[in-house]
């Protein structure tokens, strides 16, 4: 599946750079053909790393966002600025989706939701054509929701002791 998705992004990158007579650089491709390896979010500099470590094709951060930004207008490619960074992801075969962002910790979860796909899909618009959304999420997550109340607990206890020792 994730080869013909390659093939498929590879062939709209293609096209537009055909049509547009702009230059079939290897770098566009080698960093198309990374972005659509990589298994959710990433930062330029794990892209970059990748890039690097497993195509041995180092490139440079201008030709990174250029390439990114190229693949933003394309729709290869989405942007999010979460809270501790910009992420960007592969969006071709994965348009529509929620994400939890934890407001303490910036771990960022995807979420599947039938329900808001649906409401997205009966809201009605006013010539405008939808084809995708992205909707963030943000509260506490468990592990924090935990921290807290641990820490919560440990300051009541030492509270109540400071006040028996006062007695």
């Amino acid at each position: 599946m994730r080869e013909d998705i390659k093939a498929t992004v590879k062939n709209i990158l293609t096209a537009y750079l055909e049509l547009n007579e702009h230059r079939k650089t290897p770098e566009r491709f080698t960093i198309l053909d990374a972005v659509y390896s990589m298994d959710g979010h990433f930062s330029l500099e794990e892209l970059s790393d990748k890039l690097t470590g497993d195509y041995n094709f180092p490139v440079s951060r201008a030709t990174l966002y250029n390439t990114l930004r190229l693949l933003m207008k394309l729709r290869l490619v989405v942007r999010h600025n979460f809270q501790s960074a910009t992420k960007y992801e592969a969006c071709y075969d994965n348009n529509s989706h929620c994400h939890q962002i934890c407001t303490i910790c910036g771990q960022v979860t995807e979420v599947k939701s039938p329900q808001v796909s649906e409401a997205i899909n009966a809201m009605r618009t006013h010539r405008f054509h939808k084809d995708g959304f992205t909707l963030y999420v943000y509260g506490v997550c468990s592990s924090c929701n935990a921290k807290l109340r641990r820490r919560s607990a440990t300051r009541k206890r030492d509270e109540e002791s400071s006040k028996k020792s006062n007695h």
